[in-house]
C-alpha cells in the first residue's frame, strides 16, 4: 500500500446529488475494552515468567495512544523480539517491512513481511520466544495482509509448541460477512485460505477459525477478548482509538468501502484513489465523468450515496492527470454492502470504451481474480451479467461460510 499524499485543488470539485451525505449522529459511543486494555489491567500477569515475542504494528495502542510494546517494556515484561508486518513495526515503511533496533525500547525488530512458515519458526527460535502476542488492527477484508501475518505466525508457533495470545480488537466495519469465497486455485499473498471477501470477524475470531479449520497442528491459542463490542457496532460507534493501519487506510470511512473498491486495484484503466487524500473512497479515470456516477446510482444501492467527483492523483495511476469518477459516502453502515456496490461500479464501467483488467503477472491469474478469490465474478462482468445475478453467484458459499464460522465467534451478531 503506497504512502498517502495530498490531493490537488481539483479534487474538491464536483457536483453533489440531492441525497444528504450526513451520517446520523452517534448519541453516545459504546465503551469497549480491547484485549490490550484488559491485559494491562491485569498488570500483564499472564505474560510474566517467560520470553515474549510481539507481532504488532503502530495500531496496538490503548485509549491514551500508548503502544503495547512500550507499556510492556516499561512494566518489565521480558520481550525477546518484535515482529513487524507490512509497513513495519512503527509504520515507518511505505513498502515492505523493517528490521533493526527499536529506538524507543532498544528491542530487536524482525522483518516479518512475507516470510514463510519456516522463516517465522527460525525468527521465533532466534528470539528465544516462548509466548507470541499478536495485536494489530484489521479492517475486515480478506486481501488486507495483516490477517495472513496472523495465520502464518500461528502455523509457525504451533509447529514449535509456543503459546499464542491474541489481543483482540473490534472489526471496524462490523460483524457481517459479504462477498465471494476464495477458491484454492486463487491463493496468493492477498488471500491464503478459504474465507469470504469481507469476513466480518475480529482477529481473535479469525485466529479461532484458523486454529479449528486450517491448522493441521492447532496452536496453543488464547484470545483476550474485547468487552462491550458486538457485531452491530462500527468504528464510529465505539470509543476505541483509530490509528491508520497503513498509509492508504487513513480513516474508518476508508475501511468501510475498502472490501469493495479495492477491486479497482485489479483494473488498469481506473484509479482506486491512491495518490489522493481519499484512497478507495474515490475512483475514476481521465475518460470518465458524471455519466458513470449516474448509471451506477440507477442501481439504487442501499446505505450509500454517490458523489460525482474530480481528482488529480499525485502518485500511482494517472499521476497529475484530471480524473472524473465517483466518491462513495456511506450513509447507513448497517445497510451498506461494499462488494455489491463495487460490482455495480465495475458492471457500468465495463460497458464503457477503454476498460481494461490489470493483467501484468504472466503465468498467474489476473489480479482481479486474486482479489475476488476466483475468476467467476470477472467472467460474469465480462459477459454482461446483471449485478443481482453476480451477487447471487456467491450466496451459497457465503451462507456456508456463515454457518462454518459460528463455532468460532466470540461476540453477538444479532442476525
Amino acid at each position: 500500500m503506497r504512502r498517502r499524499t495530498l490531493i490537488s485543488a481539483a479534487g474538491v470539485a464536483g457536483a453533489f446529488s440531492a441525497v444528504s451525505f450526513a451520517r446520523p449522529a452517534v448519541a453516545q459511543r459504546s465503551a469497549v475494552r480491547t484485549g490490550l486494555d484488559r491485559l494491562a489491567a491485569e498488570d500483564w500477569a499472564r505474560l510474566r515468567g517467560g520470553t515474549v515475542g510481539v507481532v504488532s504494528n503502530l495500531t496496538a495502542v490503548d485509549r491514551e495512544y500508548r503502544h503495547l510494546v512500550d507499556r510492556m517494556h516499561a512494566a518489565g515484561v521480558k520481550i525477546g523480539g518484535i515482529f513487524g508486518p507490512e509497513h513495519g513495526f512503527r509504520g515507518s515503511t511505505r513498502v515492505g517491512g523493517d528490521s533493526g533496533t527499536d529506538a524507543r525500547t532498544g528491542l530487536k525488530v524482525y522483518d516479518a513481511y512475507r516470510v514463510t512458515h519456516d522463516q517465522w519458526a527460525a525468527l521465533f527460535t532466534e528470539a528465544g520466544v516462548r509466548t507470541v502476542v499478536f495485536d494489530i488492527q484489521d479492517v475486515g477484508a480478506r486481501f488486507y495482509t495483516y490477517i495472513w501475518t496472523l495465520y502464518d505466525s500461528m502455523v509457525a508457533a504451533a509447529r514449535l509448541g509456543l503459546r499464542y495470545v491474541v489481543l483482540d480488537r473490534p472489526n471496524p466495519i462490523g460483524g457481517r460477512a459479504f462477498g465471494p469465497m476464495l477458491k484454492p486455485a486463487f491463493t496468493s499473498g492477498v488471500g491464503l485460505k478459504e474465507i469470504v471477501q469481507q469476513h466480518g470477524m475480529t482477529v481473535g475470531e479469525l485466529a479461532r477459525f484458523y486454529n479449528g479449520e486450517f491448522l493441521t497442528k492447532p496452536a496453543r491459542l488464547e484470545v483476550v477478548a474485547c468487552e462491550g463490542w458486538h457485531g452491530g457496532l462500527f468504528a464510529a460507534d465505539t470509543d476505541v482509538p483509530w490509528v491508520m493501519p497503513s498509509p492508504n487506510m487513513p480513516t474508518p470511512d476508508t475501511a468501510a468501502v475498502y472490501p469493495g473498491t479495492c477491486l479497482f486495484e485489479g483494473v488498469s484503466s481506473i484509479s482506486e484513489g491512491r495518490g489522493t487524500t481519499r484512497p478507495f473512497e474515490i475512483s475514476g479515470s481521465p475518460s470518465l465523468d458524471y455519466r458513470w456516477r449516474d448509471t451506477v446510482a440507477s442501481h439504487n444501492l442501499p446505505g450509500v450515496a454517490l458523489r460525482e467527483a474530480y481528482f488529480v492523483p499525485v502518485t500511482s495511476k494517472f499521476t497529475e492527470q484530471l480524473c472524473g469518477g465517483i466518491e462513495l459516502k456511506v450513509t447507513k453502515p448497517s445497510a451498506f454492502d461494499p462488494i455489491r456496490t463495487a460490482v455495480a461500479m465495475l458492471v457500468e464501467a465495463r460497458k464503457l470504451p477503454g476498460f481494461a483488467w490489470r493483467d501484468d503477472n504472466p503465468g498467474r491469474p489476473p489480479f482481479a481474480d486474486l482479489l475476488f478469490g476466483s475468476d467467476g465474478p470477472r467472467k460474469m462482468i465480462d459477459a454482461g451479467a446483471s449485478v443481482p445475478d453476480i451477487v447471487a453467484s456467491w450466496q451459497d458459499d457465503l451462507t456456508a461460510f456463515n454457518q462454518r464460522r459460528k463455532p468460532y465467534l466470540l461476540y453477538p451478531r444479532g442476525h
